[in-house]
């Protein structure tokens, strides 16, 4: 495991709410995060889906996780937009995030939020947003 991966893994390990929700870090590179998380009942909203917060909060960490790698360190969501495609429904969700551009104070950062249902990916949802650094 590199310095990068290993820095990433102590920040997420360090995150009450991450551990809380049962989110994995289960990638990542010098711009890029991927996030998973198993699917459970507490999970899910009345019609059965995963809730929306739920994959706002996929998006938003694997963004800021990967702007602030791209960044060199710690980082803050500055903002973030999120687009729903189609329900939350499966076994899991992977969130894939990518810095599409970094500079020494801003990142920004877009990612793709999967629902895995027997092992078939469907894009569920299309986030962009801005990481800046926390220090």
């Amino acid at each position: 495991m590199d310095e990068m991966q290993k820095f990433a893994r102590e920040v997420f390990e360090s995150q009450p709410f991450s551990l809380f929700i049962g989110a994995e870090l289960t990638a990542a590179s010098n711009d890029s995060a991927e996030l998973t998380l198993s699917i459970k009942d507490h999970h899910k909203q009345q019609h059965g889906f995963v809730h929306g917060g739920v994959i706002s909060y996929l998006a938003d960490n694997a963004m800021t996780f990967a702007g602030g790698l791209a960044l060199g360190g710690n980082a803050l969501t500055a903002e973030f937009k999120i687009n729903y495609i189609r329900p939350g429904k499966g076994e899991r969700l992977v969130a894939r995030a990518h810095a599409r551009s970094a500079g020494k104070r801003l990142a920004v950062c877009q990612c793709e939020i999967y629902a895995v249902d027997s092992g078939v990916e469907k894009l569920c949802a299309l986030a962009q947003g801005s990481v800046v650094p926390a220090n």
